[in-house]
Order: structure tokens, then sequence, then C-alpha cells
């Protein structure tokens, strides 16, 4: 069975991902093509604008908003993407690994 680029970009935009990003409302904005909601996914500038508003602390790289299909930029902003999301749990699992003793104490009184 052959699978056509369009059908494999269908099924990607119906994946679960997707879903969740449209649910922050920025993906597609109305009238948009399938082809330039995928490019707007894979530049990587709208899942950390996604990602700062889950963790909005600064951080020093800065996105580059004009990808304009250059590879380079694309995996440069991927790459940020990937170091704040391990950043994100990494802090979160410290957090919570320094909490849970805690609060066991504190209960024990």
């Amino acid at each position: 069975m052959d699978v056509t680029i369009s059908e494999l970009l269908e099924l990607f935009l119906q994946s679960p991902l997707v879903t969740w990003v449209k649910t922050f409302g920025a993906l597609g904005g109305g009238g948009e093509d399938k082809l330039g909601m995928y490019m707007e996914l894979a530049d990587g500038v709208l899942l950390n604008r996604i990602m700062l508003q889950i963790d909005p602390r600064p951080t020093n790289q800065r996105v580059n908003k004009h990808v304009n299909n250059d590879v380079y930029l694309r995996v440069q902003n991927l790459t940020i993407l990937v170091r704040n999301i391990k950043t994100y749990y990494q802090v979160r699992s410290t957090l919570s690994i320094l909490l849970f003793p805690f609060i066991r104490v504190f209960y024990q009184i």
C-alpha cells in the first residue's frame, strides 16, 4: 500500500501532539493550509512559545523567529526546546525528591 505525502501529513495533523498544540489556540489561525500548519510546528518557534507558557523562566537563548525554511535555524530552535524541556523536568523532579521527605517527616509529627 503506497501512502502519499499528503496522507502522511493528514495523519500527523490528526496526532495527539497537534491536537494538544491546538488547545493553546496558536496553530492554524483559521484557513491556514495543512503544509503551513506543519511548517509552523517544524520550525520550533510555536513549540518554544508554548514551552514558555508552561515554564516562563527566562532562558539565555533566543529562538530564531524567522526561520524561512533554514534547516540550521530549525535545528537550533528545536535544540533550545529540548534543552528547556529537560531543564523543566530536572527542576520538577528535584523539587519532588526534595519535598517528599520533608512532607513525610512533617506529617509524622
